[in-house]
């Protein structure tokens, strides 16, 4: 025989209650419910999100190319992007001059705060970070 499951109804609603008493609305069981009102709750942003917000943020602010992202990191509140920008492109292309910003973002995306916190010559790289 098949298990089957009970519901009664109160006075005054036609929604059937469970066993358990909880109220099961268009046939969601209480797992479902739950996963959804945490999924709706947690609306913070991704690292992801903010390593591509970082990029167009730099771009649209500085009017130059951002090459890349070259870390993310949490913050106490939101999330902080290190972002690679070309500050002056040459021929040839090895002696640009990159900079790299960092970048401090809410948990609702919104740009708090950046800073260019070190300019150097394309291939110098992180070898020559003291001169």
């Amino acid at each position: 025989m098949a298990e089957q499951r009970t519901s009664r109804r109160t006075q005054n609603e036609d929604e059937p209650v469970l066993d358990n008493g909880e109220r099961n609305s268009g046939g969601e069981d209480a797992e479902t419910r739950s996963r959804t009102s945490s999924r709706s709750r947690d609306v913070g942003l991704t690292a992801a999100e903010a390593a591509q917000r970082g990029l167009r943020q730099m771009a649209e602010l500085t009017g130059k190319e951002a090459e890349g992202v070259t870390g993310v990191e949490p913050a106490e509140d939101g999330w902080i992007v290190g972002v690679e920008v070309v500050e002056d492109r040459r021929i040839p292309s090895s002696s640009d001059i990159l900079a790299t910003y960092e970048t401090e973002f809410d948990m609702a995306g919104e740009l708090l705060s950046y800073r260019r916190v070190r300019r150097y010559a394309r291939g110098r790289g992180d070898s020559s970070e003291d001169t």
